[in-house]
């Protein structure tokens, strides 16, 4: 048996991908606890990437399905932003190559904002056509948050350079003559309406990080609008701003 140094071992396991490699089972009869603990160590993140590997291949199911039936373009649909009592609503359209590949890929709410900064550049880079779609908090108040939404949905739709064959949407149907289905949960099913709610939330994050240094004290770089603790305390303390939605409780009890 070679004997390798504790330290050498976990750059030695990158290039191992299965308990078949001779070096594995080598290192497996090697009874030093260094060795022992990096093995463990591997295992590990060998079964989080192929616990990827199958989230990946089980939120494809929905597009494998229509490109078996002849489909191209499929466009992933989603928005963000329907809760907070600040701030527009975003939404956007994602059309992703039939190669694309990004496991860990997933509804953006379930990743860190790191991950989700990362994901946002892979998607622009890699996707065919990005759409994105942003309805002001006016015009929230005057037609309602759902109505709002889908006219995020349409503006994003809009704005792809590809014309969609067939539409995957987060929860909604929309107007327009083009074959949809819609998705309970979509952005935890489908690649395609998970990679449209990166591109959603990380956009209108960045816009609410603008907002905070706009109207500071309301916590809109941490909250994105939503009503915690530190944004009631300042609309009690300073008031409403242009951007608050005057038809949310308890914004509208304190205009009227």
């Amino acid at each position: 048996m070679t004997s390798y140094k504790i330290k050498e071992i976990p750059s030695l396991l990158a290039s191992v991908s299965s308990k078949e490699d001779p070096l594995y089972k080598e290192l497996l009869e090697d009874p030093r606890k260094g060795v022992q603990k990096a093995l463990i160590s591997w295992e590990k993140k060998q079964l989080k990437e192929a616990q990827l590997k199958q989230l990946w291949i089980t939120m494809n199911k929905y597009e494998e399905y229509y490109r078996k039936q002849g489909v191209t373009y499929i466009a992933g649909i989603d928005e963000v932003g329907r809760g907070p009592l600040a701030g527009p609503v975003v939404a956007a359209a994602v059309i992703l190559p039939a190669d694309f590949t990004l496991p860990g890929l997933n509804d953006s709410k379930k990743l860190s904002k790191e991950k989700r900064e990362n994901f946002y550049k892979e998607i622009y880079a890699k996707a065919l056509a990005v759409g994105v779609g942003e309805i002001t908090p006016e015009r929230i108040d005057q037609i309602n948050i759902y109505e709002a939404s889908k006219q995020a949905m349409l503006q994003a739709v809009n704005q792809l350079a590809v014309q969609p064959e067939h539409l995957l949407i987060d929860a909604m149907q929309l107007a327009v003559p083009i074959p949809q289905t819609k998705i309970i949960k979509g952005d935890a099913k489908s690649v395609s309406i998970a990679a449209a709610s990166v591109i959603a939330k990380v956009t209108r994050d960045r816009m609410m990080e603008i907002y905070d240094l706009e109207y500071p004290g309301y916590g809109f770089a941490t909250n994105a609008g939503y009503g915690t603790k530190e944004h009631l305390n300042q609309l009690q303390t300073a008031g409403v701003t242009p951007i608050h939605r005057k038809s949310f409780q308890p914004v509208k009890d304190l205009i009227y």
